[in-house]
């Protein structure tokens, strides 16, 4: 069969290329044409365009780039009708896609699947019912949203969590101990604080000096950065000027392995620290702390950020944001997960809980396997 996918970010390329790679497992005959990136085309296909020419972020850069945005919608719409696959795969990147399921739902017989669902319990609910009206599978990696959208009347699939895939894979081929990690590092004989600060650099800006005050008061550990893909060593330079905070690249899953306790910015990063059983403390800063306080407390419809605490239903780990995250209440934290062994087991206990909700590795399987039986229907 002929699958079109559609990613508009790295995260998604990465996601999508394992979901390729699994429905060639399922269907052998699988032919893929994609707008995405370098790993899907490793996989195999036609890539139309790299999801680095659609990745514009924020206002002011979407504004900017909106000639270049609607020629790339123009141009995906042609190719999927000219091309006429069996289905369209969509993955993550609402505000492109559901045009696109908009525009394949009403022109076509082509059915639209969608991988990674656009988050709307978190933000813009009101596009469940394009959702409901364009969609005809959706498929989620989350398993929380499946009473969500029940509660839409709106069946979905839950296929599991890649990020459970990718840290069991890696945690199976890496059998590093300590001793060898500091010594390839190049890190002291000390035990870790892991800091990870985000991926972007204004949430670098915003969180990592604060999370240097706050992780200092620990001279019996050592703090180690994971730095961002992308991110130059020179940018983080400018942080790490004065203090004793160590930076290293490429190696966040083998920091994960060895850190005691870490300091996470919000996001994929949160879920990682929980599946590698690290102790976390979640901290994310904006300039505008006490309007995003507001917010959270009166318009956005969840109660945590972390996906931690969002797949347990409950707290499980400590969420420092906006005006609660300061030095003081972050070294307060890390003093409790640090010293006090049934405040960390009982967050270990709360992973556990979590990761069972979760369900074990094989999301992308999952996924392929019962997207090729309901087009085999």
């Amino acid at each position: 069969m002929k699958y079109y996918l559609i990613v508009g970010e790295a995260s998604g390329d990465l996601h999508a290329s394992h979901l390729m790679a699994a429905l060639k497992e399922e269907d052998p005959e699988a032919e893929f044409r994609f707008f995405g990136g370098d790993l899907m085309a490793a996989v195999g296909g036609t890539m139309v365009k790299h999801y680095k020419e659609l990745a514009y972020m924020g206002f002011i850069p979407v504004l900017l780039h909106l000639t270049t945005i609607f020629a790339n919608m123009k141009r995906c719409k042609e190719d999927i009708v000219a091309w006429s696959p069996d289905v369209v795969i969509l993955v993550d990147y609402p505000g492109f896609n559901l045009d696109i399921a908009k525009f394949v739902h009403a022109k076509t017989k082509i059915p639209v699947y969608y991988y990674i669902s656009p988050k709307i319990w978190a933000w813009k609910e009101y596009r469940i019912k394009n959702i409901k009206r364009d969609v005809d599978e959706l498929f989620s990696i989350l398993p929380f949203e499946v009473g969500f959208f029940k509660g839409h009347r709106y069946p979905i699939h839950y296929v599991g969590n890649p990020t459970v895939d990718e840290v069991t894979a890696f945690k199976a081929s890496h059998q590093e101990s300590f001793a060898d990690f500091i010594a390839d590092s190049e890190l002291a004989d000390k035990p870790i604080i892991a800091l990870l600060a985000g991926s972007r650099k204004q949430e670098i800006k915003d969180n990592l000096p604060d999370m240097i005050r706050a992780a200092s008061a620990f001279p019996g550990y050592q703090l180690v950065l994971a730095a961002a893909p992308g991110i130059s060593p020179e940018y983080y330079a400018k942080f790490v000027k004065g203090t004793e905070l160590a930076v290293i690249f490429d190696r966040t899953y083998r920091l994960l392995q060895q850190a005691d306790v870490a300091l996470v910015t919000s996001g994929t990063a949160t879920l990682e620290t929980a599946l590698f059983r690290v102790p976390q403390v979640v901290c994310y800063h904006t300039p505008v702390g006490k309007l995003v306080s507001f917010l959270r407390r009166h318009i956005l419809k969840v109660k945590f950020i972390s996906l931690v605490n969002l797949i347990a239903g409950r707290e499980v780990v400590r969420e420092l944001v906006a005006d609660t995250m300061t030095v003081e209440n972050m070294r307060a934290e890390l003093e409790r997960l640090l010293f006090r062994e049934d405040y960390r087991r009982k967050m270990l206990d709360g992973y556990e809980e979590m990761a069972r909700l979760l369900g074990p590795a094989g999301a992308p399987r999952h996924a392929a396997r019962e997207m090729v039986k309901l087009l085999k229907k």
